[in-house]
């Protein structure tokens, strides 16, 4: 999923014309890209480990619920104004996180740790990524970020030793994913 995307995030770059921007991306803009990068991977190494191991109708919600932090975190660092409005929003979020959440009692907890994570580390994706693209087109920022992004779930792949599954990915299930990413474009 990572190479499709980062193939037709380049392919806007080019496109738009902001490839010479490489050229003056300043150190700071590039730490926040790479750390922004670094979050969304771990994001959804967290995100892919607690539907592992929980229920997708818990762990789903927890992990939208990233929503709530983002803005919270907007407000304290960015001193974006939370508005009676907007705070009565992600009230009615958090409720509705609450509610989508089933009280049935599970046995194994520990997909919420990693649920929380989750929605931890794609908040902080946010963050990160508006400060790294406070001084470069939106692009170029999104391409650099997403080849992080592929480096970091590469060498998880190398970590876990499964770069022998590769070769028993059916092409056509490869096929159908190029094609969903290919329609969200």
């Amino acid at each position: 999923r990572t190479i499709v995307v980062l193939v037709f995030s380049w392919i806007l770059v080019l496109l738009t014309r902001t490839i010479s921007g490489i050229t003056v991306i300043s150190g700071k803009t590039l730490l926040f890209l790479v750390l922004s990068g670094i979050a969304t991977g771990a994001s959804w190494l967290c995100y892919f480990k607690a539907l592992q191991i929980g229920d997708v109708n818990k762990v789903v919600p927890i992990d939208k619920s990233s929503t709530i932090l983002t803005i919270l975190l907007a407000c304290i660092f960015f001193h974006e104004g939370l508005s009676l409005f907007k705070l009565v929003c992600v009230c009615l979020i958090g409720l509705g996180t609450m509610l989508m959440i089933n009280r049935k009692e599970d046995l194994d907890k520990s997909w919420l740790i990693y649920a929380i994570l989750s929605a931890v580390f794609a908040s902080l994706t946010s963050i990160l990524g508006k400060i790294g693209i406070s001084e470069i087109d939106s692009n170029l920022g999104t391409a650099i970020r997403t080849s992080v992004v592929l480096v970091m779930a590469w060498l998880m792949v190398f970590v876990k030793n499964k770069q022998s599954e590769i070769k028993s990915i059916d092409h056509k299930e490869l096929l159908f994913k190029i094609n969903e990413l290919r329609k969200s474009y």
